[in-house]
């Protein structure tokens, strides 16, 4: 028998790695196992989000947005570029060196903390033990008060497009080409599919998005994703809704893909294919058969509101648990379970959690959507404003967008917010900080912005809730 602990956790994604973290900070003594193998052939941490994910994808859309700016858009601002040349191999050595400098850095938080990591496939074999095989194949088992699971989530793959070396590949290798393709499709119009889409389209691929849905962004507030898809329309990206895949057909280094739509059977060929279609939970082999820890029949880990699993002492956060599939939802959700098994009351308010796409412009989120909440039986009001009406998006040459508030009819309590527009991403927290305190609109409406500032826009539609703003003909009369 291996050492004993009070805590050991399994990944070390930004749910695990940060659950091992606060509970070394909080006294307890912990280890965290993880099996990822990096580029360099040894464990590295961060899991899917600093590996294959969020971490390279941004590195990627960053530069490529940069790029486009510079051929096509410098010139409105009176700077004189030339030819300008992308440089993929640059691109994406800068990319794995982001990646490398920032799961390096977990390590070192490892060791500042006092956080043991173990290198290997953790499996859950009782209430208290946990089974590990080294990259060998040796295995070990440790002891452990609790368990915290946080094996986080894989690419889903469908039947009509297998993945096929070069060719036909998921998120990760959408991540590793080594120049544009000419033609390539996608499929799913999600949060990746139209990140990877916006990438590739900005670095000269055709790009067509087959989404099967016929609704684009149905999780989004109706008013932003309409927004949102003449942008991605305008910069280029062919979007098929209703556009079912029934099949594909590698032909030499061409694929040909079969879907059906309102039209009837269609047929289209591309250089390459990414399959973007959602994640699932990686679960299998991570808990044995004795364990008794319950899945729901598509695989996730069932918890309570607390993460807590039906067996005492082993808890699971992250991808491999219900709700979205992000990363700060599993960062905060480790806190939560280091503070509770710590002996300190915490909770999380999944009401608050924000979701962001980072095409360009953004899109963001968080709460309910009108149309949410109108299904609940919600009477809302709600208030917008446009980018285009903003000084600081006009002087920035980013006049794409809009802000947009739903609030409590009854109570004026922020519900929602919603924005597609630049830095998107970075003003949703104020929604998030709105709702967590429990803000009215007028709370946001009463509060002095910066000015010139994009935030004004979140200022602007808070006033429009009750047809106050000032920039902008109002179409309420004012109170």
């Amino acid at each position: 028998m291996a050492d004993k602990f009070d805590v050991i956790v399994i990944g070390a994604g930004p749910g695990g790695y940060v659950a091992a973290i606060r509970a070394a900070q909080l006294g307890l003594k912990t280890a965290c196992v993880e099996k990822w193998i990096g580029k360099q052939g040894k464990v590295v941490h961060g899991g899917t989000c600093l590996n294959v994910g969020c971490i390279p994808s941004k590195a990627l859309l960053e530069a490529s947005h940069k790029f486009v700016e510079a051929k096509d858009e410098f010139g409105d601002l009176g700077i004189q570029t030339g030819d300008v040349q992308m440089d993929i191999t640059k691109m994406m050595a800068r990319k794995d060196q982001i990646v490398k400098n920032l799961t390096g850095g977990i390590s070192g938080l490892f060791k500042a903390n006092g956080v043991t990591p173990i290198d290997g496939t953790g499996k859950v074999i009782g209430s208290q033990q946990v089974e590990v095989t080294d990259p060998d194949g040796k295995a070990a088992t440790y002891e452990a008060d609790n368990i915290v699971i946080a094996a986080g989530s894989v690419p889903v793959e469908i039947p009509p497009t297998p993945l096929t070396e070069g060719l036909i590949v998921d998120s990760t290798g959408a991540l590793e080409f080594e120049e544009a393709p000419k033609r390539l499709g996608v499929i799913g119009a999600g949060v990746i599919g139209l990140e990877l889409g916006s990438v590739w389209n900005r670095l000269g691929s055709e790009v067509t998005v087959l989404e099967a849905m016929d609704d684009f962004l149905p999780m989004v507030d109706k008013d932003v994703a309409k927004e949102t898809q003449k942008s991605l329309k305008k910069q280029g990206l062919d979007i098929k809704l209703g556009a079912r895949v029934t099949g594909s057909e590698v032909k030499g280094q061409e694929v040909v893909v079969k879907y059906s739509d309102a039209k009837g059977d269609q047929e289209i060929t591309f250089d390459k294919l990414i399959v973007c279609v959602g994640r699932k939970p990686y679960t299998k082999g991570v808990v044995g058969d004795g364990v008794g820890v319950d899945l729901d029949e598509r695989g996730f880990i069932q918890v309570d509101d607390q993460c807590r699993t039906n067996v005492p002492g082993v808890y699971a956060i992250g991808d491999c648990v219900r709700g979205l599939m992000l990363a700060h939802k599993a960062s905060e959700e480790g806190i939560m379970v280091a503070d509770i098994i710590a002996g300190h009351k915490a909770e999380m308010n999944y009401d608050a959690i924000p979701s962001v796409i980072y095409t360009f412009p953004e899109v963001a989120w968080v709460g309910l959507t009108e149309q949410d909440a109108k299904a609940k039986g919600i009477e809302v009001k709600t208030g917008a404003f446009p980018y285009a009406a903003s000084g600081r998006a006009m002087a920035n040459n980013a006049t794409e967008g809009m802000a947009k508030i739903v609030a409590d009819a009854e109570s004026d309590r922020v519900l929602g917010m919603h924005i597609v527009g630049q830095h998107a991403g970075e003003l949703i927290a104020q929604g998030v900080i709105a709702m967590e305190f429990g803000s009215s609109a007028e709370d946001l409406a009463l509060t002095c912005y910066a000015h010139p500032s994009l935030s004004e826009t979140v200022h602007e539609a808070a006033l429009a809730v009750e047809g106050h703003a000032i920039h902008m003909a109002n179409r309420k009369k004012r109170k």
